[in-house]
């Protein structure tokens, strides 16, 4: 192979990995080390996978949100960027490496060349990657089902179950706690209580949000592409299940849909959504949270967080609302008339998100070198003039990005109130809290009602969300966070544990010990059901849901959520101890070490 990569577009490797846990695929340069990591869809398969050599030696290409800038999907695996970059030259050695392998795992590698073109990924596996449940067919688990008799009969011994929330939780109405109650204003709110903040319900009680992120009466079994997947698949679901787009996503099937037919019959939605709302109110969940199915919400059973979609947040300013054009103001009303405007009497809603992990935060020199370097627009020429009245710095590059995006969510809030007074602001779910601090969080102090932000991490840092709640003076509410393993045949999660048992301890310790803080008055885990075990949209294949693509969920993840249900209330009024059991291997997704 040669030694420099010039010209050439992929690396084609052909590998086995034992395990569906990620590991880092990287090379040694003339520069230094460039690697990515790598999730395989087929653990135990030899298989090969087409990577663009730009993830190599380029920044990741602006995206709104970090999932699309970093998430590559291809075919028999995904591939997540953003490490050390930088031209292919004197290439002269391979690494591959997997932090903290959960088993005695291997990393084959019997062919590495170079391609002009996309050769397309090929699965050289000798049996199906998929069963006809959508269960992963290369591992073996406790409770994988083999037959769809014992599938109906573990669905039937859940349906049988009697659930009341006010009995195991002492819910209100909307989910507060009766056991203390303030003013009413019928709708929610949220008021600091001898120096511990809480949301309050429209019936005035007491009340976290206790929420669970892409709330949909199934999941996990959604296979983008397949025609793009030769010998994955043991049997297609019937032509039903299957959907024939113009998009990226090809002809996708669908095999969680399939199992809730098997389940429900035909006409599923109805009885699917009640089996979804008694396991909301077995488990303590009293929120359904970002990104969920609105059929569900508008049900108005459960309260519920929406994002707003408001016009202006632009894929190729890596997410920076953009103020300047001239009709901006007439487009963000015409988008909050569609997703604020119908809300605005519904007591169940609790409020709205600005948007998602925008990733200009902390790269705002970035940002403004892909403004000045891109199409001629308003956004272009008033940082141009910017730059001729203040001088051409880092800092007044920075100046201009806060000062537009105080001018967006100011705009944005003031269209809120105007199409709905009614109902909070919950502000951007930062990807990065640490970066958003001083004058950047002072901005959102005075436009927000709630700082959010998702933290993936093994609790939430106290010294962190002291220093916001001291900076903005606002409660928080964590927007996104997870624990997953590999059992399943599935990528490990943001942060991965050794076993379905330790995600059900990762859970409690993570939430009972962030509910302590007298500011923190919202979690959402993410998500509801798995993700798609062949990959989402975006590629990502996590094990983090509370129920598997059979339509069963995980015992020791929801016994968890349940036990700390029960004590919230309490360790959230300072009057019990959070839950102090740690998991023993608890490990995050950062790159680790420079080792080579």
């Amino acid at each position: 192979m040669p030694e420099d990569w010039e010209g050439y577009n992929y690396v084609v490797v052909e590998m086995k990995v034992s395990t569906s846990q990620r590991f880092f695929l990287g090379f040694n340069t003339s520069h230094g080390y460039d690697e990515v990591r790598i999730h395989s869809y087929v653990p135990g398969q030899w298989n090969r996978l087409a990577i663009p050599v730009r993830f190599f030696s380029q920044p990741p290409a602006s995206a709104v949100d970090m999932a699309a800038t970093y998430n590559q999907p291809r075919y028999t695996g995904w591939i997540n960027i953003g490490g050390n970059t930088g031209p292919m030259t004197g290439v002269d050695s391979i690494g591959a490496r997997m932090r903290a392998p959960i088993g005695n795992q291997s990393i084959e590698i019997r062919n590495i060349e170079l391609a002009v073109e996309d050769p397309g990924d090929a699965y050289l596996g000798d049996k199906p990657a998929l069963d006809e449940f959508g269960q992963s067919n290369l591992v073996d688990y406790d409770g994988k089902v083999h037959t769809l008799k014992d599938l109906q009969a573990a669905w039937q011994a859940e349906e049988q179950e009697k659930v009341s929330e006010e009995e195991l939780y002492g819910y209100s109405k909307y989910g507060g706690y009766k056991a203390h109650q303030v003013k009413a204003t019928g709708f929610f709110r949220t008021e600091c209580i001898d120096g511990r903040w809480w949301f309050v319900d429209p019936e005035g009680y007491l009340f976290l949000s206790v929420g669970v992120d892409c709330v949909y009466n199934s999941g996990g079994g959604s296979v983008r592409n397949v025609e793009r997947r030769d010998g994955m698949l043991k049997q297609l679901p019937p032509e039903k299940f299957i959907r024939h787009t113009d998009s990226r996503d090809g002809m996708v099937a669908n095999y969680d849909q399939w199992n809730l037919e098997r389940r429900y019959g035909e006409d599923s939605f109805k009885a699917a959504a009640e089996m979804t709302f008694k396991r909301m109110d077995k488990w303590g969940v009293n929120t359904i949270g970002n990104w969920s199915d609105r059929r569900l919400e508008q049900m108005n059973r459960k309260a519920f967080t929406c994002t707003m979609h408001p016009a202006g947040i632009a894929a190729d300013l890596m997410g920076l609302g953009d103020v300047y054009e001239a009709n901006f103001m007439q487009e963000l009303e015409q988008s909050l008339r569609r997703s604020v405007e119908p809300n605005r009497d519904n007591p169940w809603l609790i409020g709205y998100f600005v948007g998602n992990e925008p990733v200009w935060v902390g790269q705002e020199q970035r940002v403004c070198q892909l403004i000045l370097d891109g199409r001629d627009r308003a956004i272009k020429t008033a940082l141009q003039q910017y730059l001729t009245a203040n001088g051409d710095t880092p800092e007044v590059r920075k100046d201009f990005v806060y000062d537009s995006f105080r001018r967006y969510i100011e705009a944005v809030k003031e269209m809120q109130l105007k199409l709905d007074p009614n109902h909070l602001n919950l502000g951007y779910r930062f990807g990065d809290i640490h970066a958003v601090k001083g004058e950047l969080l002072s901005i959102c102090s005075q436009v927000f009602d709630v700082i959010s932000f998702n933290c993936y991490a093994l609790a939430p840092d106290k010294a962190m969300m002291d220093r916001v709640f001291k900076e903005s003076g606002l409660p928080m509410i964590i927007g996104e966070f997870h624990f997953g393993s590999v059992d399943r045949g599935q990528g490990q999660s943001l942060w991965q544990v050794d076993s379905q048992r330790e995600r059900g301890v990762a859970y409690r310790y993570y939430v009972e010990n962030g509910y302590s803080h007298p500011a923190l008055i919202g979690t959402a885990y993410f998500t509801w059901n798995d993700q798609d075990i062949l990959g989402r949209m975006d590629g990502e294949n996590y094990n983090c849901g509370c129920i598997d693509v059979t339509n069963r969920p995980y015992r020791e993840q929801t016994e968890a959520m349940m036990a700390s249900a029960r004590q919230l209330y309490a360790i959230h009024a300072g009057k019990e101890a959070p839950y102090s059991e740690r998991p023993v291997r608890a490990r995050g997704h950062d790159h680790g070490p420079d080792e080579w």
